[in-house]
């Protein structure tokens, strides 16, 4: 039997995330995985080995682990990109942030000239809480086309705006009885459509292409691109919905030698409704499809929605601006049902919470769950968790629960959290890294992507500066080092997701997947984590093309 060939990667530092061991210089890969890490000499009693110096004016450390975010970030730039910041495509296209409502309007417009006379006119990334004044309704996007349907999905994901045709089409008027249906004065439905039940009737009609689009061979390419660029080489799909074909073409896709990211799926609870036994059935099947860039067996719940959209569950004293309690995608009468029947099936589950209302019901559904049947290692998670109080984290720490907090929300809504939706006090505690770490809860940070870009080094420099795009610091007491926030987007993320023991540091035995950065994370100015270049990755051994530009 032919040994198999050993390399060993030499590079200016290595940063292994492995405090047994946190500085190297080479690292030895045999069979796509970490043969050793050392110095040259350490490395040499493996035998004969190939010396690659590629990245030896290079920082290496583990690939960046994702652990909330969406295939669809790369199948999304097939629609039409409005949102209120500057963001970069697949392509390296940068699609200007749009900071006014006719400028949307605009863009549509131009899009729409260019589609065929059936198609539905798609557009993403809006959020009309930059907008002050007013909220888009079906005056604006009938300007854009008073025939054609028009569907326009907020950055959040959890509300669409819609124009008459596309209203007339869903079946959606003044007698639609469906929470979230908004309403003009004169109570006509105002084409803003809020969280799933409400937004389903057009998702129907259109074949849910926010979801489908991810798992397409383009998408999945596209979504291949911009994790390499980002340093990720793993990265979840925290909403799957199972679908034969989509799953076929993950595990075709994913299983070429040089698709440079493991994908991490999680079934979607919500598309098989109330009937965990139909989830847990097919997703027993997406289990067989499993291999060494395809890992299912998680499953995704929602509780409730989005706090910019005004559609999260929040205690006492509510919005900070007097807004209405938002929605409960999931009832309060039957989470329990639902958390019992997967815990008992010994799946992983990750719980959807923004406000700490929800947040509560789902710490309390997971300890009755406990209760009647005792599991040891469950890493039950909590994504986003953006309100959890300090004795919120005790009680999950407690439970043995774990929390991915969204970070980025920090920079990106920070200003509206502290004027609008939580208020100063509130505000400052959001997404509460250092109250997590003393509270004793493994946690991981994230980008949610496609709602924010896909970027860990950039939520990393979100969990270190807290800093909002105008500049302010919300909550300096919350800020964690650079260490713990490249811990977050490494071995943090890997052990929510049930796989520190393959990914997350470079240690003997883990896959061969290394981030190549330019400069040392470690040793830049803190405020200068997000700007530290991404110069390419390596997947199981195997280095892929360095980033053009």
């Amino acid at each position: 039997m032919t040994e198999s060939a050993t390399t060993i990667y030499a590079a200016r530092s290595i940063l292994t995330m492995n405090p047994a061991q946190p500085r190297a210089t080479h690292v030895a890969v045999r069979d796509g995985r970490i043969l050793g890490v050392g110095s040259k000499e350490s490395l040499a009693g493996w035998g004969p080995a190939e010396i690659d110096g590629r990245y030896a004016d290079k920082v290496l450390m583990p690939g960046l682990v994702e652990g909330h975010c969406h295939l669809p970030e790369g199948g999304m730039w097939k629609f039409v990109y409005v949102g209120f910041y500057d963001r970069r495509g697949p392509d390296g296209r940068l699609w200007e942030g749009l900071k006014r409502l006719d400028a949307v309007a605009a863009r549509l417009s131009e899009a729409e000239r260019d589609l065929a006379p059936d198609a539905t006119l798609i557009g993403w990334g809006f959020d009309p809480i930059f907008f002050e004044g007013r909220r888009m309704d079906v005056r604006d996007l009938d300007a854009v086309s008073p025939r054609r349907p028009v569907v326009v999905m907020h950055a959040s994901m959890h509300l669409m705006n819609v124009n008459t045709p596309m209203l007339a089409k869903a079946g959606i008027d003044r007698d639609t009885d469906i929470e979230g249906v908004t309403r003009m004065e004169n109570g006509q439905p105002s084409g803003e459509l809020c969280e799933f039940a409400a937004m389903f009737p057009v998702m129907r009609l259109i074949g849910s292409p926010f979801r489908t689009v991810g798992v397409s061979e383009d998408g999945l390419r596209m979504f291949g691109k911009v994790a390499q660029w980002a340093g990720v080489t793993t990265a979840t799909d925290l909403v799957n919905e199972l679908g034969d074909e989509g799953l076929a073409t993950l595990a075709r896709v994913t299983a070429e030698p040089d698709y440079p990211v493991r994908i991490v799926p999680a079934a979607s609870a919500l598309t098989y409704a109330g009937d965990p036994a139909r989830c847990l059935a097919k997703l027993e099947e997406a289990r067989r499809l499993n291999h060494g860039k395809l890992h299912f067996g998680m499953v995704k719940l929602v509780v409730d929605g989005s706090i910019q959209g005004f559609t999260a569950r929040v205690r006492w004293p509510g919005y900070y601006n007097g807004a209405p309690n938002g929605i409960w995608v999931i009832a309060p009468a039957e989470l329990d049902t639902l958390v019992q029947a997967y815990h008992d099936a010994g799946v992983q589950m990750h719980i959807h919470t923004n406000g700490d209302e929800a947040t509560q019901l789902a710490i309390e559904a997971v300890d009755r769950a406990l209760r009647r049947s005792p599991r040891r290692d469950h890493r039950h998670t909590l994504q986003h968790c953006q309100m959890a109080d300090a004795a919120q984290f005790r009680r999950m720490a407690s439970l043995g629960m774990c929390a991915n907090l969204f970070a980025n929300h920090i920079f990106y809504w920070g200003d509206a959290h502290h004027a609008l939706t939580m208020g100063p006090d509130r505000a400052n505690r959001m997404d509460a890294c250092a109250t997590a770490a003393r509270a004793g809860v493994p946690f991981s940070i994230h980008s949610d992507a496609p709602i924010t870009p896909l970027g860990p080094l950039f939520t990393a420099w979100c969990a270190v500066n807290r800093q909002t795009s105008s500049g302010r610091v919300l909550g300096e007491s919350e800020r964690i080092g650079v260490d713990a926030a490249l811990h977050a987007v490494t071995l943090g993320a890997a052990y929510t997701l049930h796989l520190d023991h393959m990914v997350g540091s470079i240690e003997v035995g883990k896959h061969a997947d290394f981030c190549v950065l330019e400069d040392d994370p470690l040793t830049v100015p803190a405020d200068k984590l997000k700007d530290v270049p991404v110069a390419g990755t390596v997947i199981g051994g195997r280095p892929l093309a360095l980033r053009e530009g």
